[in-house]
């Protein structure tokens, strides 16, 4: 699902448009679609990983746990999404999400409170620092990169005392009641009669349900679409109507709170809600979206591209593992990987602007 947003333009004449079947050749080939190339990429890195190590495919070694990463992946990838959407980033998304994590695990260790309502506190704690650097690059001026920098060195420094301040400086050691299952088990676990679900995490239709409404709100909602013509042309949407220093602000809340998620999924699936949490978001939090074809420049979204690349992302690190890469060796392919993403979103810009298609 690809989302674009563009500003009302005048409808030429009818004659000027150009005949459908020339529209259709020149279009983009199909190489350059970012949704096909990475559903066919994601089945060759499986396969050569497959044939490498045959135990890519054991379902409790690899393929459940792969299924909780690709959760925090998707998760984390639709928060940088959000302000992609509007030519931003954020740089801030690991500490965003360390913080969270730490109102939630002091929500559960303090206030001894149930695991939804924690998970709640952290979600608005995300969504509040969120719209802080919304409303510092609205009110100042100052580009998104400086601004979520700056934040994330504040914020590591934050995360760091508040850990000291009310766990001596570990991690939280409450688990409420309901989250060693939704870290454990799988929906293979709960059978009725003679059926049983697949083995699919129970992290992972929360990370869906996220999808979905990110999705539906850049698709068919007033507001995403406003969001999309702010990244899209800032100048044309604010001419037409469109409060472009509010939908800066809550497209920046949205991402901080979507960074309370993932951070929540992380702590969830490692067991503990500690200081470190969201530490290595940054590169997959870009891998995902922009190898799934969203805009550095704004304007133009896709949720399911952002799917796709968390996956490949997934399997590139299972792989990786498995073959017994070091941390600092992925990271490397990793960066290549994203490299490469960048180079073909420049090449997809070059070939729409010959054939006068949007890529």
């Amino acid at each position: 699902m690809t989302t674009t947003g563009t500003p009302p333009t005048t409808t030429p004449p009818a004659a000027a448009s150009p005949p459908a079947a020339t529209t259709a050749r020149r279009g983009l080939p199909w190489w350059a679609n970012p949704r096909i190339g990475l559903v066919l990429l994601v089945l060759v890195v499986g396969g050569v990983f497959t044939a490498l190590r045959p135990s890519f495919l054991d379902v409790d070694l690899t393929l459940v746990p792969m299924q909780s990463d690709i959760s925090v992946f998707v998760v984390v990838g639709l928060a940088q999404l959000a302000v992609l959407s509007l030519g931003h980033m954020n740089l801030a998304v690991g500490r965003m999400a360390a913080l969270s994590a730490f109102a939630t695990g002091f929500t559960y260790d303090v206030l001894h409170a149930p695991l939804l309502v924690g998970l709640l506190v952290g979600l608005v704690v995300g969504a509040l620092v969120g719209a802080l650097a919304g409303g510092i690059i609205t009110w100042t001026g100052v580009n998104s990169f400086v601004v979520t920098l700056a934040l994330d060195f504040g914020l590591l420094g934050l995360v760091s005392l508040l850990y000291g301040w009310f766990a001596n400086g570990v991690a939280f050691s409450v688990h409420p009641d309901g989250m060693d299952a939704l870290r454990s088990d799988t929906f293979q676990d709960y059978c009725a009669g003679d059926v049983c679900g697949p083995p699919v995490p129970l992290v992972v239709p929360i990370a869906l349900v996220a999808l979905v409404a990110v999705g539906v709100l850049f698709r068919f909602s007033r507001l995403g679409r406003e969001i999309l013509m702010t990244g899209s042309s800032p100048r044309a949407a604010l001419l037409s109507g469109i409060p472009v220093a509010r939908r800066t602000i809550q497209a920046h809340a949205l991402s901080g709170l979507l960074c309370g998620l993932a951070g929540f999924l992380l702590a969830v699936t490692s067991g503990a809600f500690s200081a470190n949490v969201g530490e290595q978001f940054l590169l997959p939090s870009f891998l995902a979206p922009v190898l799934g074809g969203t805009l550095l420049a704004g304007g133009a979204v896709s949720v399911l591209g952002t799917l796709l690349g968390a996956v490949l992302n997934a399997v590139i690190q299972k792989g990786l593992n498995l073959l017994q890469f070091e941390v600092d060796q992925l990271q490397v392919y990793l960066g290549v990987v994203l490299l490469l993403a960048l180079s073909l979103d420049r090449v997809r810009h070059v070939l729409a602007d010959r054939r006068g298609v949007r890529a």
